[in-house]
């Protein structure tokens, strides 16, 4: 069997998985009783979110009213994550299920369509007006639209009118703490542009394993280039490798960087072949894309993760230390 046909038939078999799960959860939930509506007094809304970059801000901005879970958790790579039956236990048990969208969570879409039909599934990045969102040159929207703070801003928003729908009493207390969470990312945006306009403009450039970036690059104006494309599932050749070498030679860049849930061979490899033609390229550092840093550390934290990028890339394209 050809890869092609393998990816396509391995594809169904999730697919009948999926659907299975969901009826055989459907069932218990209707023999196990009734249970409370979201908004219910003394209830607590369960909220469960795909990235960790939808649940962190919302668990800030929910308090002690809302319990908010991540399915995936540092190193997990969106992109490819295959719903597991512990997924979908935990997303039937939600009131409110946030996910980014955009293709993002590809393998997971099957799992939403069927659960959307029984409670409110939201794809939190396509509430965003398309003509603010990027797209390659073949025409895919580009899904990493948390590195544009303002972009995400508007995500969050949407999310935080489906708490207050939920749970109509919270609603003063869920937009106070959206007002004053908002104020940080404010602040955030300020810093982070201070800090990369620090950058000598000639070297500001951002080269990274996948082009997670670009509204990053476009909110910072620095040039971003990702080896592989949007999605990890796209490969990098040699053409790509070579291209991405002639780049740090033209700029003299001094560093790239690898990502947490990437793997790093293709940085390595244009590292290796600037090093070939007579540049010396440093490893910048790892940077949060797709997933976040440890829950409890400062990296897991969506303000946290964000500061972490702006000063690894800081210290390593200037030389100075933060």
């Amino acid at each position: 069997m050809n890869s092609y046909r393998f990816e396509t038939a391995r594809r169904g078999w999730i697919g009948l998985m999926l659907a299975a799960l969901l009826v055989l959860t459907a069932c218990s939930a209707s023999q196990g009783g009734a249970e409370a509506e979201p908004g219910d007094t003394g209830s607590t809304l369960k909220v469960v979110t795909t990235i960790a970059q939808i649940a962190e801000p919302m668990s800030v901005i929910g308090g002690d009213r809302v319990n908010v879970e991540s399915l995936m958790g540092p190193g997990v790579d969106p992109h490819l994550h295959q719903p597991t039956p512990g997924d979908i236990q935990k997303l039937d048990g939600a009131d409110i299920i946030l996910y980014s969208g955009l293709h993002l969570e590809a393998n997971m879409l099957k799992a939403f369509e069927q659960l959307g039909k029984n409670k409110p599934v939201i794809a939190i990045g396509e509430t965003i007006p398309e003509d603010q969102l990027l797209k390659d040159e073949d025409g895919a929207i580009d899904p990493h639209v948390w590195f544009d703070i303002d972009l995400w801003k508007q995500a969050l928003d949407a999310a935080t009118e489906e708490l207050k729908k939920a749970s109509a009493e919270d609603a003063d207390y869920f937009e106070t703490n959206k007002q004053a969470y908002f104020a940080e990312l404010d602040q955030l945006k300020r810093e982070a542009e201070e800090k990369i306009a620090d950058i000598p403009k000639e070297q500001r450039v951002l080269i990274t394993a996948h082009d997670a970036f670009g509204y990053f690059g476009r909110m910072l104006d620095i040039e971003v280039v990702g080896l592989q494309g949007l999605s990890t599932e796209s490969e990098v050749g040699l053409s790509d490798i070579e291209r991405t070498v002639g780049l740090l030679l033209e700029h003299n860049v001094p560093a790239v960087f690898i990502e947490t849930s990437i793997n790093p061979a293709s940085v390595n490899a244009v590292i290796e072949g600037a090093k070939q033609k007579g540049l010396e390229v440093s490893l910048g550092g790892e940077l949060f894309s797709d997933a976040m840093g440890a829950a409890g550390t400062e990296e897991g934290t969506y303000i946290g993760m964000y500061r972490h990028n702006v000063d690894t890339i800081h210290t390593a394209l200037t030389g100075k230390e933060d």
